[in-house]
């Protein structure tokens, strides 16, 4: 039995590293690296692309709304063309890097819209069908489902559905706001044993004890979590000790 563990790396911010992306490279299957909307630059893409040849990582691209004020956590008032090209520019980016991309996962405020906002689903999953085509190979999007799965299927692209292991979870499969008191779990076994028990049993425990199911194919953890790298090598050992074996499907 296998399951993918991922994080969020390569977020720099003028410069400045957000993450211990040394430490967490050497633990996790495949990394989601900022392209510039959020985060990143040219400098800290080619520098993700060749860590994770290093430490045999999966790279995918962790597009966003053109916000590094907000950090890409703020919905955005976009009209879809305009987003489009947005996203477009950035998988461009890390895919002028060096990157032989893997995987797309958009960030922050705009993963959670696509999953409701059809029109900003269809806009990013074209973008990601573009770049599909340049690297000759169909790039699978990773998220929570909704109008994001029926958009990446309209495009042709398969869509693997993810879940979190430093989110709180609410009764109907959508995570914690950010901005409420206990979203984020920072208890590194508390989150292992959340990570062996959605790879073998397929269920989260939401913040009031509903059990959601769901069929997640990959586990992420948050780069820029003081205990990331705690938390990381906490889910690698007890996964591995559960006899699940941490790879990257693509």
């Amino acid at each position: 039995m296998a399951i993918d563990l991922n994080a969020d790396l390569g977020e720099t911010v003028d410069g400045v590293p957000t993450a211990d992306d040394e430490a967490m490279f050497a633990v996790i299957s495949s990394a989601s690296i900022a392209c510039g909307g959020h985060a990143g630059d040219a400098a800290s893409m080619h520098e993700a692309v060749a860590r994770a040849a290093r430490f045999g990582v999966a790279v995918g691209a962790h597009p966003s709304y053109p916000d590094r004020a907000n950090f890409g956590r703020v919905p955005v008032a976009i009209d879809p063309p305009a987003l489009e090209a947005a996203i477009a520019g950035q998988l461009r980016a890390l895919h002028r890097a060096g990157a032989g991309l893997r995987y797309v996962k958009p960030h922050g405020a705009l993963y959670h819209a696509v999953t409701h906002d059809a029109d900003q689903a269809d806009a990013v999953a074209r973008a990601i069908a573009e770049i599909s085509a340049a690297t000759g190979r169909p790039l699978p999007v990773l998220g929570l489902g909704g109008e994001m799965a029926r958009a990446v299927a309209s495009v042709g692209l398969p869509f693997v559905r993810e879940a979190f292991l430093d989110r709180a979870y609410l009764p109907d499969g959508g995570l914690v706001p950010r901005s409420e008191r206990g979203a984020l779990l920072d208890d590194p076994e508390r989150v292992a044993a959340r990570a062996v028990r959605l790879a073998l049993e397929g269920e989260v425990e939401a913040v009031d004890g509903t059990v959601v199911a769901t069929d997640a194919a990959s586990l992420c953890l948050h780069g820029d979590s003081p205990a990331a790298v705690a938390m990381a090598r906490a889910v690698r050992k007890e996964l591995e000790a559960a006899g699940v074996e941490v790879r990257a499907p693509w």
